[in-house]
């Protein structure tokens, strides 16, 4: 049972490297049936040469061993005849010879036999195949027709494409065009941003370099303004106390104040009788203002009539004269004040 599987392997190896010294189908059985004959000891038979063949039909290695044995026959029969032996040897090699065609031929129609049912199953399959071929064929046809409808409809659908292909490659070649103009600009707006990076930069070093002297002059005015601070609660301090002061004199000043307007009233009523007087006065001076008008208005016109130049100063001087009397007001006649009635307001 070992050596079998090696037998196998070995006898697949031969029939590999017969199959391609002899291309040709019977040649190729007829060296099989020999190897398996002369060489393995095995006696060949149609079904076992079609499964290790597996070419042509299987009639022909049926017909190939017919020919195998009939020739092994007759060159078995020559050498008996030929063969220097006794005549008791050549019967008995006969009957070996005749023994072994019996058995092969009943071995190989049993083989026949049953390579026959063994076709008989294969051609059921095959025809079972067959229909289940032509099913998958009408199944096939129908796709086929489905896949030509909608290759038609990709056809157009592929010439669609290919004219909007044809629009964005000419869309393609405007977009690169911009892209190259965008590219160009923005090139320029790169060198025009490191160039304001630099002005920046420069701006910011004087910025820096004026918050550092503004933070000086900050911390300066700081300082001032802590002075001025503490100057200005010093001053409201000193201004509290005037105004305590300032309010004390007030409420004495009020005092005062209302002393007086009493003394004030009494002197009202000498005021009035003093303000008609006045008004007595005041009429006689309008009418000696008047008079004096008409006196320079004949001077007027007396100096018109003469031309004389010399004598415009007599006119000039009653002019200012009746000017100054009319434009002196009358000078009320005002109370005599008591010292320290009255105080000091702010």
């Amino acid at each position: 049972m070992s050596d079998a599987p090696i037998d196998e392997v070995r006898l697949a190896a031969e029939i590999d490297r017969l199959k391609s010294e002899f291309p040709k189908t019977r040649e190729l059985y007829r060296e099989v049936c020999a190897l398996l004959f002369f060489r393995f000891g095995i006696t060949p038979t149609a079904n076992r040469l079609y499964q290790l063949v597996r070419r042509g039909s299987m009639s022909t290695p049926t017909a190939v061993l017919s020919e195998f044995w009939a020739e092994l026959r007759e060159k078995s029969r020559v050498r008996i005849e030929h063969a220097d032996l006794p005549q008791e040897l050549q019967g008995a090699a006969g009957e070996l010879v005749a023994t072994l065609w019996q058995r092969a031929t009943v071995a190989a129609q049993a083989s026949l036999e049953a390579l026959r049912v063994e076709v008989e199953q294969a051609r059921q399959e095959a025809e079972a195949a067959v229909a289940a071929m032509q099913g998958d064929l009408a199944r096939t046809e129908t796709a086929l027709e489905q896949r030509t409808t909608a290759l038609l409809a990709a056809q157009v659908r592929i010439h669609e494409l290919e004219q909007a292909q044809a629009a964005a490659a000419a869309t393609r070649s405007a977009l690169e065009s911009e892209v190259a103009r965008l590219q160009q600009e923005s090139r320029e707006r790169d060198g025009a941003l490191a160039q304001a990076r630099a002005d920046f930069a420069a701006e910011l070093d004087k910025l820096r370099a004026g918050a550092e002297l503004a933070e000086t002059r900050l911390q300066a005015a700081e300082k001032r303004a802590l002075l001025e601070i503490e100057r200005e609660r010093t001053t409201h301090a000193r201004l509290q106390r005037d105004v305590e002061t300032a309010t004390k004199r007030a409420v004495r000043a009020e005092e005062s104040a209302r002393a007086e307007i009493q003394s004030l009233q009494s002197q009202l009523g000498d005021l009035r009788h003093q303000a008609g007087m006045q008004e007595g006065r005041l009429e006689t001076l309008r009418a000696a203002h008047a008079a004096q008008a008409q006196e320079l208005d004949a001077l007027r016109k007396k100096t018109r009539a003469d031309g004389d130049t010399g004598d415009a100063a007599p006119t000039r001087r009653v002019q200012r004269r009746t000017s100054r009397s009319a434009d002196a007001p009358a000078k009320p006649l005002r109370p005599a004040r008591k010292t320290g009635t009255t105080g000091k307001r702010k």
